[in-house]
């Protein structure tokens, strides 16, 4: 693999004291020595606006080192019970109309872009594009201003954008486009009204639903309803923040954000449950709530963020899927205790599908696919998850033709395979990172997207009691 990108964003970090360049070499190098920073820091701030000289030390620390353990807060009892394959219709459950999802995590515009125009997804294709639903995180604002470089450090936060000929090539492939992208997330405000403005633009020039911002304050707080095969499927959306940045009083409609991971409070989902409460009214046979937010460089939830996913679930959400940690998280079969034969689906991060660094942690990301069943049980027409696959994959960057190229990969296709052209070790140290995560069978999952089956019910499920 071709290593001419930075390692982890701690490796590009710009800072402009001297004082303060030796502080962070020195606090850093300690926590790397001692392992004080092997286990989530307590009372951590994920939103910028809330975060103090530690909380930034200990983001830096991570971006090399990310935390592998879980929050002590969490009993064993109550991690995600993330045997993902057990999804399984009701007994008897006999379904007149199935369509399936792909979904994906972040897209950012990075180095090798503008030469990956349908190379990108194309060893991915099957299971983002081949199915009847199509959907992903896009985090770089489409702009006609000039272009800034993401940069790392002191002189604020990092800005994302792309230009439009670059958005093409981030959401689409061979004449084929994301069917919804998510546009709700701490980098949408980055380069201003024209950002957002322009990135609604284009997704309307492509087809393109968007999922979390508006043209209009009257879709602010709806739901994006879409219907496959006979299935209507309600998209409710939120964000943690915008990087510290506000819109103005009058804009607020522009985008969809709570405050749901500050430290002072509890996860406000006041906007969430609106837009389901949406979901019900317009008739929707199932909900999918996607929500940016999380701790980056994190393998696994916050005890609050989990809470939080399972109580949304209570209120009417059927799957949560969850983005901006830049790793890959647990995805959960939750049991419902509204419908005790209901299983939810809970990503809790599917990581960045496209990024400009080249760690196993950070170039490792889930694609999740979802079997969706609607049929008639015990008197009422119910729409079920009916399976459920999630796919390591990884980000590679590599010169072809004398230009540097962006492509996804599957874990799977490169493990144990000597015909690999990257490097085994590399390739063992992202597999350690999803087996830890995704649990030791992520990747012997061979079955077909549109066939995957509804297996026998878990030996296990985590529950609780509805708000």
């Amino acid at each position: 693999m071709k290593h001419d990108l930075p390692v982890a964003p701690a490796d590009v970090l710009q800072v402009s004291s001297p004082v303060l360049r030796t502080v962070i070499r020195t606090v850093t190098r300690a926590a790397e020595r001692f392992g004080f920073w092997k286990a989530p820091l307590s009372r951590a701030a994920t939103a910028t606006e809330e975060m103090t000289a530690l909380d930034n030390l200990y983001w830096i620390h991570k971006s090399r080192h990310p935390i592998g353990a879980w929050e002590s807060s969490v009993p064993e009892t109550d991690r995600p019970y993330t045997l993902y394959r057990t999804a399984r219709l009701p007994l008897w459950f006999q379904p007149d109309a199935t369509m399936t999802m792909g979904i994906g995590g972040d897209l950012l515009r990075s180095p090798g872009i503008d030469h990956s125009q349908d190379r990108l997804f194309e060893r991915v294709e099957d299971v983002l594009f081949d199915v009847d639903l199509s959907v992903a995180n896009y985090e770089s604002p489409v702009t006609d201003q000039p272009l800034v470089d993401e940069v790392i450090g002191d002189a604020g936060p990092p800005t994302e954008c792309a230009s439009p000929a670059q958005f093409r090539i981030l959401t689409g492939h061979r004449e084929r486009q994301f069917d919804m992208l998510h546009l709700a997330n701490n980098h949408m405000y980055d380069m201003g009204l024209e950002g957002i403005e322009r990135t609604l633009e284009a997704l309307r020039q492509d087809g393109i639903e968007a999922l979390g911002a508006h043209d209009t304050p009257l879709t602010h707080g709806k739901a994006v309803v879409m219907e496959r095969n006979g299935i209507r499927i309600g998209f409710v959306s939120d964000c943690f923040g915008l990087n510290g940045r506000t819109l103005p009083h009058q804009d607020r409609w522009r985008l969809h954000v709570s405050n749901l991971l500050s430290k002072k409070t509890g996860p406000d989902m006041t906007l969430l449950h609106r837009q389901i409460k949406d979901c019900r009214a317009r008739d929707c046979d199932f909900i999918v709530a996607s929500v940016h937010w999380g701790y980056e460089f994190e393998f696994f939830p916050r005890a609050r963020q989990m809470q939080a996913a399972r109580e949304l679930v209570e209120f009417g959400a059927d799957s949560v899927i969850c983005h901006h940690p830049h790793v890959i998280q647990p995805v959960e079969m939750y049991r419902t205790k509204r419908d005790p034969d209901r299983r939810a689906v809970i990503a809790y991060s599917l990581g960045s599908l496209t990024w400009g660094f080249t760690a196993p942690h950070i170039v490792l990301s889930t694609v999740l696919n979802l079997t969706l069943a609607k049929g008639r049980w015990k008197g009422r027409d119910l729409t079920y998850v009916a399976g459920v696959r999630a796919t390591p994959v990884f980000r590679t960057h590599v010169e072809e033709d004398g230009v540097p190229v962006t492509r996804i990969e599957k874990l799977a296709d490169h493990v144990d395979n000597p015909a690999s052209p990257f490097e085994a070790e590399y390739i063992a140290a992202i597999r350690r990172r999803a087996v830890q995560v995704l649990g030791p069978d992520c990747l012997n999952d061979p079955t077909p997207v549109d066939t995957m089956p509804a297996l026998a019910a878990p030996a296990r499920d985590t529950a609780l009691a509805a708000p």
